[in-house]
């Protein structure tokens, strides 16, 4: 018995052509906007990786004392003010007081002026970095130079008593702060001043803050020298707060 095989007609209604070309647009859209975000992706990166380029490149270029006074403090152009406590305080002698090598200003692609004030190595994450400041503290500048280099955003000159808080970008890979969140108490931070003093600082704490919260800023250390690293959480949400206190020999 042969078998009829019956051939079904179709007919491409209007309907049919209508959706044909929304799924066609739709497709082409699909494309050009998967295009774009790879393009972004590529130029974050590149952009990141000339930011570390530019960081090491200011951390080859500094200039560090070879020799260093003992039991001497360090200011930049003015007396020191020592907080002990929250209702007293210890002005250094100004003969006491000893003057930081100037280090030429430079300037960012956007303009804003920034000197090298000391170096950062945290050895338990690997990284080393030149720590950056400007004669402004606005948010447009401290945002435009931590894209070059970690960079003081709050405290006394590095190595002196008080809270030196150092903010830096997380980049969610190992450059700049990102390994930061990772930090545990009792790991340890070195921060090399322009008189090529080294002093390490033990962290003691670690916590989250929201974004707004600038406690941690606190200059009330008890006549001790502390160091406080500041960066994001991987989603950007809140502040990873550091805290590091000075290990006395």
């Amino acid at each position: 018995m042969n078998q009829i095989l019956v051939t079904k007609k179709l007919y491409i209604t209007p309907e049919l052509k209508r959706k044909k070309k929304i799924y066609k647009v739709d497709f082409l859209l699909s494309v050009f906007l998967l295009c774009i975000l790879i393009s972004v992706c590529i130029y974050a990166e590149y952009d990141r990786n000339k930011s570390e380029e530019v960081s090491q490149s200011i951390l080859q270029n500094m200039t560090i004392q070879e020799t260093v006074a003992q039991d001497t403090t360090v200011v930049k152009n003015n007396i020191l003010i020592v907080v002990l406590d929250e209702n007293e305080q210890e002005e250094i002698p100004e003969e006491q007081v000893q003057t930081v090598p100037t280090q030429e200003m430079q300037t960012t692609q956007n303009g804003f002026k920034y000197t090298t004030i000391a170096t950062i190595k945290i050895p338990k994450i690997g990284i080393e970095y030149a720590v950056i400041d400007g004669p402004t503290d606005t948010i447009e500048e401290t945002e435009d130079l931590i894209k070059i280099s970690p960079t003081k955003f709050w405290g006394p000159e590095p190595n002196q008593v008080g809270n030196l808080c150092i903010v830096g970008h997380n980049y969610r890979n190992n450059r700049f702060f990102s390994k930061v969140p990772t930090l545990e108490n009792g790991d340890i931070v070195e921060i090399t001043d322009l008189l090529g003093k080294t002093i390490q600082y033990q962290i003691y704490n670690k916590y989250e803050v929201d974004p707004s919260d600038v406690s941690c800023t606190t200059q009330l250390t008890n006549g001790k020298k502390e160091v406080t690293l500041i960066t994001c959480t991987n989603d950007s949400k809140l502040r990873v707060i550091v805290k590091a206190r000075e290990i006395k020999g």
